[in-house]
């Protein structure tokens, strides 16, 4: 599906007579993707925003979200993700693919044992009753229904819920390159009669970081440019394109060309401030200057609890080698999830603010844990 939608992309592009792309003979993995780039063998990739941080690789730009799809045969017990998939069989894809990776993701959060459930494959010989639940990630796509043919899709509750504190809230922020999706109601026929609460991770495209920033730029523009063309060859995937896009929860640094992009507009030095020294004069500086000191200490404060548990993350990580028994890393396991629990417990309370330094502890500790697999 991704190499055919970068193949519309590569012709669209070619047909505006700006660029010219070559897209590979085989889809490859994310993984193998970031390899190609680093190796000089490509100079774009589209990848999901689940990748950890790659030095010398960049972000370009987010172009659809990749939905995460769960189906599951009739007469299973749909209550909750844990009955779900306790006991069943569970085809997610091959080892290593987005959507087994995001399935163990989730199971780790349910604290469900890895033996609770089995892998099977999707073959031509493969019976329909031979898979209870069936996990997908990809772009909303009428392809999805063969694959979903016989399933329904399992909702992680309400288009109401969102925001409201549940589970899928608990997702996106301890996982802030999650976002929260919902599939509108019959969408894929008899699959979801009603509309489906899942999440989503951003399918993005990324460079070499050594690649031309005007390149990069024209490229971005052109893309934007395109935004028509793409809308009504994928509606589904491109129809909420607008002239701004959100690079803020990329797990890869942003590319010097896009960075030149997003503040084309920006105003100037002078334009900004212009009316600040007009204003100035009404306002109480005392008053503004001890308001300031309270907010710095507040944010010294939270600044130092976070600080506190970046120490104690790193503490855990460096305490397991690879000689470490599998005990010592369930141990270590055990703490970071406790970790976790306690500065969610202390966001709650206000005592910690849920800012980039929250999300840089719970993408850090989320990186730890899958090392320690």
């Amino acid at each position: 599906m991704d190499l055919e939608i970068s193949q519309s992309l590569s012709d669209l592009l070619e047909q505006s007579g700006e660029f010219r792309l070559t897209t590979t003979s085989a889809q490859q993995s994310g993984e193998d993707a970031l390899d190609m780039l680093l190796a000089g063998e490509a100079d774009l990739a589209l990848v999901s925003n689940y990748l950890p941080y790659r030095a010398g690789i960049a972000t370009v730009m987010p172009l659809y979200p990749s939905v995460l799809h769960i189906g599951y045969r009739e007469g299973r017990d749909a209550s909750s993700g844990y009955t779900l998939l306790n006991q069943a069989r569970v085809f997610a894809g091959p080892e290593g693919s987005a959507s087994r990776l995001m399935l163990e993701r989730i199971v780790e959060r349910m604290h469900l044992p890895r033996d609770a459930f089995t892998y099977v494959e999707r073959t031509a010989d493969t019976r329909p009753d031979d898979i209870d639940v069936v996990v997908v990630i990809g772009p909303i796509s009428l392809h999805h229904r063969t694959e979903l043919d016989g399933f329904k899709l399992f909702s992680f509750g309400t288009p109401a819920d969102i925001g409201s504190g549940t589970i899928v809230d608990a997702a996106t922020l301890l996982n802030p390159n999650l976002l929260s999706f919902v599939i509108p109601a019959g969408t894929y026929g008899d699959a979801n009669v009603a509309p489906v609460v899942t999440v989503a991770v951003d399918k993005i495209l990324v460079a070499r970081r050594d690649l031309d920033p005007s390149v990069v730029y024209d490229l971005v523009n052109a893309i934007r440019r395109l935004r028509p063309a793409l809308a009504a060859s994928r509606a589904g995937l491109f129809g909420q394109f607008d002239d701004t896009f959100d690079v803020s929860k990329s797990t890869i640094v942003v590319h010097a060309g896009t960075q030149d992009f997003l503040q084309r507009a920006e105003p100037t030095m002078y334009e900004r401030y212009s009316g600040v020294a007009e204003v100035a004069v009404t306002l109480l500086i005392a008053l503004i200057s001890a308001t300031l000191a309270v907010i710095r200490i507040l944010k010294r404060r939270r600044k130092n609890r976070i600080d506190r548990f970046y120490l104690a993350i790193i503490e855990i990580r460096d305490s397991v080698n690879r000689e470490s028994s599998s005990a010592d890393r369930e141990r270590a396991r055990q703490q970071i999830r406790a970790l976790q629990s306690t500065a969610f417990d202390q966001l709650v309370a206000e005592q910690l603010s849920a800012d980039e330094s929250f999300q840089i502890f719970i993408t850090l500790s989320n990186d730890v844990l899958q090392q320690l697999e």
